[in-house]
């Protein structure tokens, strides 16, 4: 087996980091998150069913208030959004840029938002009557926060029962304030780090994303933004919605990454079939499979990604920055992921089975070492892909123009018959023994005067075609040297010439 990306590229990666990006997480009532719950609630408090809507208002109205009084205290303006094609995170970064991020509320935005509901129904042949699931549309408000703890995170916040709640933060975010809190200095660009001072202590807290303190901080912006709990008497229960498990291999150069990864998308999106992919996220095909499963390119501002989907998860590389080559895991349900774990029964005892994750945002711990495991089986696969990012920096350099002591020195050209000539004479087995100097040289190559053959030596000591044997005015072609050298004669005597006679 081929060494792991990591191993390979140990002296060209600044480190190596693995933790939560994106974590979306939903909160609900758990009775009155469902019509037959909010049903038994309104009777158990004898209100009619068709009063639910006269029930309802004024919680909203008491959310509303709630939003004015947030507002007004961090003399904000509520912003409403009215068009989809405005994204919120460019609003909010436009604010972080003027505010800073010091902790408290940001920013509060608006807008017209499709939301779960209830409707009252009487059923004529059983003469019931009761609520049943409904959608439609209400104002959502979303309430962004730099949190103390967190960073960056939004409440969104209906207005309407049953009041389902969404919050997002990311464990980027989060892992920059726990490092700035122990005294380790890092570079942090949007979602990733370019540097830092300590990578193994970095790991060390990334993996010690507590699901304890982020249930006390839900609870915490729940309270303080959606003022309805104690009608219900209960506080909310939160859930995944969506998570995604980022592994980061910074590089230490542009130039490192660059071929590499082109590489690496172009062999991915070539190769990686049905199996790998559900291979790369613990799954197998079996015939009564009902999950999509595909692949797909894109090329975006920031670069290039390839995703491979499986369901509602997937699994995707892409680079940042050109200096950053993410691997990362995304799953929109948690519970298509199984683990070793507690499970109880209707009846009988508690038994340790393989079992569906919970969705309960205590599954943090699990969950981080499953999407892990998943990121691993993609990057080892991608370390058995050919890699001739090698090449790819060898021919840029012996090509390219570089610039030495205020003077461009020019790249080799395989085409010209000058440089053929010179190369040619190069490549002569007796010098492979003894070396050459300029003497050796000038028959083979009458048409270049001797000043014009030492600057020619220079130039290719320069790019990296020859050396000097230390103390001696003899040289050797070096190995990227002779590679290039043979690699040009082949491929002008062999197929250039044969294709254009």
């Amino acid at each position: 087996m081929r060494q792991l990306l990591t191993e390979r590229y140990r002296e060209r990666l600044a480190g190596v980091l693995s933790c939560y990006d994106r974590i979306i997480v939903i909160g609900t009532l758990p009775g009155a998150c469902y019509a037959k719950g909010m049903t038994a609630f309104l009777s158990a408090r004898q209100i009619r069913i068709f009063d639910y809507p006269g029930f309802a208002e004024p919680l909203r109205d008491r959310i509303r208030d709630r939003a004015a009084e947030l507002a007004s205290a961090a003399s904000v303006t509520i912003e409403h959004v009215a068009k989809n094609h405005i994204r919120k995170e460019d609003i909010i970064a436009k604010v972080l840029a003027v505010r800073g991020d010091h902790p408290g509320l940001v920013h509060i935005i608006s807008a017209m938002e499709a939301c779960n509901s209830y409707k009252p129904w009487h059923d004529k042949r059983t003469h019931r009557t009761f609520l049943r699931p409904d959608s439609g549309k209400c104002l959502h408000y979303y309430f962004y926060f730099i949190d103390a703890e967190l960073g960056l995170i939004y409440l969104r916040v209906p207005t309407w029962c049953p009041f389902r709640l969404q919050f997002y933060c990311n464990g980027h975010s989060w892992l920059a304030r726990q490092l700035t809190a122990t005294g380790v200095g890092f570079t942090l660009a949007d979602n990733a780090f370019l540097r830092i001072d300590d990578w193994q202590w970095a790991q060390i807290l990334a993996n010690h994303l507590s699901p304890a303190d982020l249930h006390r901080i839900l609870d915490r912006y729940a309270q303080q933004c959606c003022p309805v709990l104690d009608v219900f008497g209960q506080s909310y229960h939160w859930s995944f919605m969506q998570v995604e498990y980022a592994t980061d291999l910074v590089f230490r150069s542009q130039a490192s990454l660059k071929p590499l990864y082109e590489q690496l998308s172009r062999q991915a999106i070539l190769t990686v079939k049905a199996e790998h992919v559900a291979s790369f996220l613990g799954h197998k095909i079996t015939a009564q499979l009902g999950q999509e499963i595909g692949s797909q390119f894109a090329t975006r501002i920031e670069g290039t990604c390839v995703k491979h989907r499986f369901g509602k998860s997937s699994i995707k590389i892409y680079d940042k920055f050109g200096l950053v080559l993410r691997i990362e895991t995304t799953t929109n349900d948690v519970s298509a992921f199984k683990h070793y774990r507690t499970v109880e029964h209707r009846q009988g005892p508690a038994t340790r089975a393989l079992a569906p994750v919970r969705k309960m945002i205590y599954s943090l711990n699990d969950l981080r070492e499953i999407l892990l495991a998943c990121n691993r089986r993609y990057l080892e696969y991608l370390s058995s892909l050919d890699d001739f990012s090698a090449g790819v920096r060898a021919l840029d350099r012996l090509t390219r123009p570089r610039p030495v002591k205020g003077r461009n020195v020019k790249g080799l050209n395989f085409f010209s018959r000058a440089e053929q000539t010179l190369l040619s004479a190069l490549q002569r087995p007796g010098f492979n023994i003894a070396g050459l100097r300029r003497a050796d040289l000038r028959p083979l190559v009458a048409q270049c005067s001797p000043a014009t053959l030492t600057r020619q030596l220079t130039r290719l000591r320069h790019l990296g075609v020859i050396k000097r044997v230390t103390g001696t005015y003899r040289y050797y072609l070096t190995r990227a040297g002779r590679a290039a050298v043979a690699a040009g004669r082949r491929l002008t005597e062999h197929t250039i010439i044969p294709a254009l006679a």
